[in-house]
């Protein structure tokens, strides 16, 4: 089995954690404070896809080499976020993270690295471009559209800066270890 019981817990906490907590950004209904579920459920759909598929394409391209992949919701990052949202502030945080156990070498390591930012950019080139060669007349599709666009333009250019706890800096330090 590719996705464990407890990787499918976490997908749903994260999945409604980063929702809540980006709720009041997206926030779709006006003059409506409190949790509103139709505010909720727009949030998690224009969020969650970014951050969850950028995480498990990680997962996967690790299984792909053989190496044993797990994903795992960041649950203090996750309460963290979720707190400060209480009190009205933002903080940026980690919402999930895989680990890997195995011999990885550069080659893997940089394709798995890149996997991530890789769907991000992915994501970003076909909501940019179904909103240029296509007309969309439906409000929240559109809506959607644009914060995907976004949402994913911003964490690939986040993720590909080159420093050694960003995958940008994973991808960077194996193209040296390939070339010198």
């Amino acid at each position: 089995m590719i996705f464990t019981f407890q990787e499918l817990i976490d997908v749903v906490v994260m999945t409604l954690a980063v929702g809540f907590i980006f709720m009041d950004v997206f926030r779709q209904t006006k003059y409506y404070y409190g949790l509103n579920w139709q505010d909720l459920k727009f949030s998690c759909m224009v969020t969650a896809p970014a951050i969850i598929l950028h995480e498990l394409m990680h997962k996967l391209a690790a299984v792909s080499f053989g190496l044993n992949a797990t994903f795992h919701a960041a649950y203090e990052w996750l309460f963290l976020g979720i707190f400060l949202k209480l009190l009205g502030g933002f903080v940026f945080f980690v919402p999930g993270y895989v680990s890997m156990s195995g011999l990885i070498h550069p080659y893997q390591n940089l394709i798995i690295s890149f996997a991530g930012p890789g769907t991000n950019l992915i994501l970003y080139l076909a909501s940019a471009g179904i909103l240029k060669y296509k007309k969309i007349s439906n409000k929240k599709h559109y809506s959607i559209l644009v914060l995907t666009r976004y949402i994913n333009g911003f964490l690939f250019i986040l993720n590909m800066i080159p420093l050694p706890f960003f995958d940008g800096g994973h991808v960077f330090q194996s193209l040296i270890q390939i070339f010198f």
